[in-house]
């Protein structure tokens, strides 16, 4: 039985509308917010500045220091402010996600933060956080091999569909043999982040990836042509 999405949207489209801005937080180093659907991210950078303590330095390289939170109106049921279990798991990965790309060699002993806020949430989250992240380096001129652009795709009774809503994800916990699966992918194609979350068979995998990598692309341009507003006219 082929899965039905409740939005009417396509096994294969994303949720609208895709907004991606950047220089929205003004005493920042660099900072974005994207949007997909009802999830909003906002992502701040400060550095890159001498880590402290000094036993944390790490004399070869940079540090990349990523810390999520989700805002406790950020969703209807309040959450409970503060760090969580989550929020640490989902803060590492953001770091893993980007950290390919960010070139640290040139920050020997140093860091740079990187603080992601999710102010509105409707599944997508870490996804959400790692775009606006990745659009915040470089809005903060911290030199980057390539953008890193992320989305989630879940396997709904037998069937593959791409971003997830919060009803899908709720389903998914809910359903047995459903499947989560985050990615993060360069414009290159390279793969740096991948979460799996259930069971799925090496070709649905496949096909997982695939239509992951593809929707990536289409993130990657409204991240690009955000990056590129921001510069204005410079002739």
């Amino acid at each position: 039985m082929t899965y039905k999405r409740k939005d009417g949207r396509k096994n294969d489209e994303m949720r609208s509308p895709i907004i991606a801005k950047v220089g929205i937080v003004p005493n920042a180093d660099g900072s974005a917010m994207f949007q997909i659907g009802k999830t909003i991210a906002i992502a701040a950078v400060y550095g890159p500045k001498k880590m402290h303590p000094q036993h944390s330095q790490n004399p070869e390289r940079g540090t990349l220091r990523c810390t999520y939170n989700m805002l406790s109106f950020s969703v209807e049921d309040r959450i409970r402010p503060g760090p969580s279990r989550r929020s640490t798991e989902i803060s590492k990965i953001t770091q893993w996600a980007l950290d390919p790309v960010v070139m640290l060699n040139n920050y020997p002993n140093m860091v740079v933060d990187v603080h992601i806020s999710i102010t509105q949430a409707d599944a997508g989250t870490r996804c959400a956080g790692i775009n606006a992240a990745a659009m915040a380096l470089a809005h903060a001129g911290i030199p980057m091999r390539d953008m890193v652009s992320s989305v989630a795709v879940g396997k709904m009774d037998k069937t593959i569909v791409l971003d997830l809503d919060k009803y899908e994800d709720s389903e998914f916990e809910d359903g047995e043999g459903s499947t989560d699966i985050p990615m993060s992918f360069t414009n290159n194609g390279e793969m740096t982040h991948l979460q799996l979350d259930g069971k799925i068979t090496k070709e649905q995998l496949k096909e997982a990836a695939k239509m992951a990598q593809k929707a990536s692309k289409e993130i990657y341009e409204i991240q690009k042509k955000a990056l590129k507003e921001s510069l204005g006219d410079l002739k």
